[in-house]
């Protein structure tokens, strides 16, 4: 297995959509082969026009608010008396995350197909969140399929959907978090896939949904590489980028533009949900060796029993609280073109009291075990070494949890 140079990562899948000969793939209902068919074509001869590119940068550009901020985190960096530590904020982007990019280009990709209604999942609420807001946008209605658990702790972003216009339904079923509402969005869509688009929130399901996302949100990293470059002068010899990893969204918009960078130079570090200190349940398939299985219409590293059942997730953030990842990160593991290890509860908690206490940045709990394990590796590196951690969402959704655990000088 190998990742090849100069040839973008989405499109390295064959023509079954399977990276590297085991991952992806499309294990879906007979009804959904011809919705998924004329999907893949749209996109596959969208986004080398022009015309629809510059239509998606205009508003990126206008509505979104690129590019995000690059900052250095002084004080923390001061702190930790090693590497410097820096901060691509793209939690500044409009809504207050990274979910915004994805959710406008298939906003766009379902007026182009003639579709008035889309529908959605969510966890922590941001997918669901900014497809309400681009869905009101581009004057479409909107679903957003989410856990009962989830409702209850994001309870900010519940109300800014409701607020937008989107009908939120609850999914009783299983563990209630993001697992099940992808379960049940898809459900939806297999029974409405003639007059209504889905949006899958982040790199997962059917492959044309990981190439989608993954399309979408690498204007992180676009906006990155040119930001490293007027900073620097030139990408940094030793750049280390760390990203949390739960569907795989936001990480793989941050690596993909510096795929093609030695890996000595340019080294990717991702960080999953170890649930809390005192529990076996976990979201970190990649980092306690899960096995591979279906979920969502793709083979993926999951998190499943003995019998080869999912298994439930436990984490405090709900955007991570996910048994399985991205085929594109299992790529990238088995190419070791990134590294993938797992912050708990607790040591998340403890970063985002550090980062807080010492930056004007608020991160959410996701960012904040990428934090974690970037402010413990930090300290063993040189001072020449550039770390970098996506702020990819905002602590305003998370101010019940943060509340609770911290108290209320945290929030």
């Amino acid at each position: 297995m190998k990742l090849k140079k100069g040839i973008p990562v989405i499109d390295q899948g064959d023509s079954f959509g399977f990276w590297g000969g085991k991952f992806g793939g499309n294990f879906v209902p007979e009804t959904l082969k011809k919705p998924i068919e004329d999907l893949e074509i749209l996109f596959n001869k969208l986004k080398k026009d022009k015309k629809f590119i510059n239509e998606r940068d205009k508003y990126f550009k206008n509505w979104v608010g690129s590019p995000t901020r690059f900052i250095k985190l002084e004080n923390l960096t001061k702190h930790v008396g090693g590497a410097q530590i820096w901060s691509k904020v793209v939690s500044d982007a409009n809504g207050g995350a990274h979910k915004i990019y994805n959710a406008t280009v298939h906003c766009l990709l379902a007026k182009r197909s003639g579709k008035k209604v889309i529908c959605g999942d969510t966890g922590a609420g941001y997918a669901g969140k900014m497809l309400s807001m681009a869905a009101k946008k581009f004057g479409l209605k909107c679903k957003i399929f989410m856990g009962a658990k989830d409702i209850k702790r994001q309870q900010p972003n519940v109300r800014a959907m409701k607020k937008n216009g989107a009908e939120v339904i609850p999914v009783y079923s299983g563990s209630q978090t993001l697992v099940d509402a992808v379960s049940e969005c898809m459900r939806y869509w297999v029974a409405n896939c003639d007059k209504v688009a889905m949006c899958v929130g982040s790199t997962v399901g059917p492959a044309v949904f990981v190439r989608i996302c993954g399309w979408s949100t690498s204007q992180i990293s676009r906006e990155l590489k040119t930001q490293l470059v007027d900073e620097f002068g030139s990408v940094p010899k030793k750049l280390k980028l760390y990203n949390c990893v739960g569907g795989g969204s936001s990480s793989f918009g941050f690596w993909n533009e510096f795929m093609d960078y030695e890996k000595k130079q340019c080294e990717f570090i991702g960080v999953e949900a170890g649930g809390p200190a005192k529990s076996k349940r976990h979201a970190a398939p990649l980092t306690y060796g899960s096995k591979i299985g279906i979920l969502h219409g793709a083979a993926q590293y999951v998190n499943q029993n003995s019998d080869g059942q999912i298994e439930e997730t436990e984490s405090i953030s709900a955007g991570l609280d996910y048994p399985g990842i991205s085929p594109l990160h299992c790529f990238l593991k088995d190419t070791k073109r990134a590294r993938y290890t797992a912050a708990s509860d607790e040591e998340a908690l403890r970063a985002y009291k550090l980062v807080t206490r010492l930056e004007r940045l608020r991160p959410s709990l996701e960012p904040s075990h990428a934090f974690s394990v970037a402010i413990a590796e930090s300290k063993k590196l040189s001072k020449d070494t550039i770390v970098v951690v996506n702020s990819c969402g905002d602590a305003y959704k998370d101010r019940g949890i943060i509340e609770r655990r911290l108290g209320k000088e945290y929030v």
